[in-house]
């Protein structure tokens, strides 16, 4: 849950503080500034959906009547079937690429669980429009991009509340969670903060070392 910081209030401004002589020990306790969140506040921010469904609104939207919404609302910028325009994102298509030198991450090849999608688009789309969608709208997106992505072959697939957590994207598998605590790889944990190394030597420069690629796809420069 989102906190907002709860101070006491100070009427008079700092500047006018310091310029009286008071000392800023006198306001250690609190910046003097802030209050408790409402709850409509906490309300707004509190709308993340987690994989397993909890946050989810209630609602639905169709594949049909999702791919009327993205044309309108996305295609601009994702393409009219998830494929990007110019540089934007592409959000459909690379199956088989993660191990290519230049990978295709998109929902139906990388991306692991259908809440991130909905997360996402439901709080940060359209583009300079976020928010404005409606809970049936990002149903309706959601659904379209899962049939671009040949994850549902049906048009007439309705994605709701009820079946969502039924939907399992193609690279759920190769996610795994972070078990470093157990890893040999980090048995060491006493982290060096200061005087950490006695010789710091520059082995190149930014002006020398070329990392843009050339035509062929190889940088151009070298570590001396």
């Amino acid at each position: 849950m989102l906190k907002f910081l709860k101070l006491p209030l100070i009427t008079v401004p700092l500047v006018a503080i310091l310029c009286t002589g008071f000392s800023v020990s006198a306001i250690a306790g609190g910046m003097g500034i802030g209050r408790t969140a409402t709850s409509d506040e906490i309300a707004a921010w509190n709308n993340d959906i987690r994989p397993d469904g909890l946050g989810l609104p209630e609602g639905s939207g169709t594949v049909e009547v999702g791919e009327e919404v993205f044309a309108e609302r996305c295609a601009i910028c994702h393409g009219d079937f998830g494929e990007g325009v110019d540089r934007w994102p592409v959000l459909a298509g690379g199956q088989d690429t993660l191990t290519d030198d230049r990978p295709v991450k998109t929902i139906g090849s990388f991306w692991p669980y259908l809440s991130t999608v909905f997360d996402y688009v439901n709080r940060a789309m359209p583009f300079g429009e976020s928010g404005t969608l409606t809970p049936d709208e990002v149903y309706a997106i959601t659904a379209y991009l899962l049939y671009v992505n040949d994850i549902v072959d049906d048009e007439e697939f309705e994605l709701s509340k009820a079946n969502f957590t039924s939907i399992r994207l193609p690279n759920e598998d190769n996610f795994y969670f972070d078990n470093r605590e157990d890893s040999p790889v980090f048995t060491n944990r006493d982290a060096c903060m200061s005087d950490c190394k006695t010789d710091v030597k520059i082995t190149s420069r930014a002006r020398i070392l070329d990392v843009t690629p050339d035509e062929d796809g190889e940088a151009g420069g070298a570590i001396d």
